[in-house]
């Protein structure tokens, strides 16, 4: 796990930068809330509703993500407004936190910017309960989150906008489909239904920290597709839960709310939420435990009993959210993987064809493009194949298929780089040995998601042909991946 972190790839160092940024921006919008005059409650609402614009913003385009970060305050302040209002009707309030739930996952099916608003609108009602806010409170708590969200504005989009050279690359939308056969209808139902368990099991558990679970259940939910993931996803989260209140106890209690270290823990915190997202859910649930332990402390309230409790909830929201996945709606590990899977051998194609234009001297294509979009799709088959591979899968066959699949994968995605690279050689020349090569990719493809034989490629180049090299391991690779995906019953990797 710690290998996973600190040895993986950061190619621009993308998540590094998004980090340091992270930590400049929420930290100048605290300083800013300050500055104006808010009590600690506010300068703590503000500094979250700058993490949330910062972490889930994820448009495409600066443009894009510069809109989706103006219109948060328009879906965050009603349902700030309502938590409050709520507060002292608690089955008005849990019915409308529960629609806030359904409706922020349903939100997902509008691309990065409807996970975003839904994102901040869940968020948004979950710190009103974190900080028990009142109406009372409701002008300052308006005031704080339009200053943050402003600072953290002017950090990412004008004094740190390193996405103007480098732009993300677009995120893969989920599966199709319509109605019921929709992925995000049929997970809005199963957030609603584990939401609904763990808010009842949880206000038994505690009639002041339940939302804590409701938390536990949505965060299971974000960024997941299938039965599997989510299971393999309630697995982490509550093992990086384990492991930060261990942590808390060590770090965070001793503190009693210092307010010079806490604040250096909290903008350390920060940055592993950021740094570690991308590659370890458990390591990012762990410094998420810590800030937690370490804003309790200073609203000086934490002790070792409330992290037993948080354990607890954390538990039951696990709970509530393996139960949906399984017994609602449930969407199976086979049918999001087939998806994934043909998806990237799709764009294998596109990448090739594009790359083999750009040697023919189009000055128009552009695979890199195709690469980035193909990283992107490699990274949500790796998600859905994570219950395949993971070390308590009982299933060793399917395990040593799974990790075939990865590792011709990651083959193919290799030889598309070196292909690109290659492309990219003002010098490199056009040979018509390559049209044909790239047609036999194109059948290759077409043979994998189609259910035809695939034929092994029969020559050799030299390497004194870099291109057609790169294209020859692309044709072995794909011929080898019929093996592994194929079972006697069919085409599909997993049948669970």
């Amino acid at each position: 796990m710690l290998k996973r972190v600190f040895v993986a790839p950061d190619p621009g160092r993308m998540r590094l930068r998004s980090a340091g940024r992270a930590v400049l921006g929420i930290g100048a919008a605290v300083v800013v809330c300050g500055l104006a005059g808010h009590s600690l409650v506010g300068a703590v609402t503000g500094g979250l509703a700058a993490l949330l614009a910062l972490f889930t913003v994820t448009d495409a385009t600066v443009r894009g993500q510069a809109v989706t970060t103006a219109l948060l305050p328009l879906v965050g302040l009603p349902v700030l407004a309502a938590a409050a209002e709520l507060h002292d009707h608690p089955v008005a309030r849990d019915l409308t936190f529960l629609a806030v739930v359904g409706a922020g996952v349903y939100a997902r099916r509008w691309g990065p910017r409807g996970h975003s608003l839904g994102v901040f609108a869940f968020m948004t009602f979950f710190v009103a309960q974190f900080l028990q806010a009142a109406p009372g409170q409701l002008p300052e708590l308006y005031a704080a989150v339009l200053l943050s969200l402003l600072t953290a504005s002017a950090v990412r989009f004008g004094l740190w906008c390193y996405e103007r050279r480098t732009p993300p690359a677009p995120v893969p939308a989920p599966p199709g489909g319509s109605g019921l056969a929709r992925v995000t209808t049929r997970q809005a139902i199963q957030a609603t239904a584990g939401a609904g368990f763990a808010l009842v099991v949880g206000q038994l558990v505690s009639g002041q920290r339940w939302y804590w679970a409701v938390g536990a259940t949505w965060w299971i939910f974000v960024n997941t597709t299938s039965r599997g993931e989510t299971l393999v996803r309630g697995f982490r989260r509550v093992l990086g839960t384990v492991i930060g209140i261990g942590l808390g106890l060590l770090v965070a209690v001793p503190l009693h709310g210092a307010a010079v270290p806490t604040a250096v823990l909290l903008a350390v915190c920060v940055f592993g939420i950021f740094y570690t997202a991308a590659v370890s859910y458990t390591w990012m649930m762990l410094c998420v435990t810590v800030l937690a332990e370490l804003l309790y402390g200073l609203l000086g309230v934490l002790d070792p009993a409330l992290l037993a409790l948080r354990l607890a909830e954390t538990g039951v929201g696990a709970l509530g959210a393996v139960l949906a996945v399984l017994f609602v709606l449930p969407v199976t590990t086979h049918t999001v993987t087939d998806a994934w899977i043909q998806r990237a051998l799709r764009c294998v194609h596109a990448a090739t064809a594009e790359a083999a234009a750009r040697l023919a001297g189009d000055e128009r294509a552009d695979p890199a493009s195709r690469v980035a979009e193909l990283e992107q799709l490699l990274g949500r088959v790796r998600l859905s194949v994570a219950p395949l591979v993971h070390p308590l899968n009982p299933m060793p066959a399917r395990k040593r298929r799974a990790r075939r699949v990865l590792a011709l994968l990651d083959d193919c995605a290799r030889q598309i780089r070196g292909l690109v690279a290659v492309a990219a050689d003002p010098e490199a020349s056009h040979d018509a040995r390559l049209a044909a090569a790239c047609w036999r990719v194109e059948a290759a493809v077409e043979a994998l998601t189609g259910g035809a034989d695939v034929t092994a490629p029969a020559e050799r180049p030299t390497a004194s042909d870099p291109a057609l090299a790169h294209l020859h391991g692309l044709e072995r690779a794909l011929a080898e991946l019929a093996q592994p995906l194929r079972t006697p019953s069919g085409s599909r990797l997993v049948g669970a």
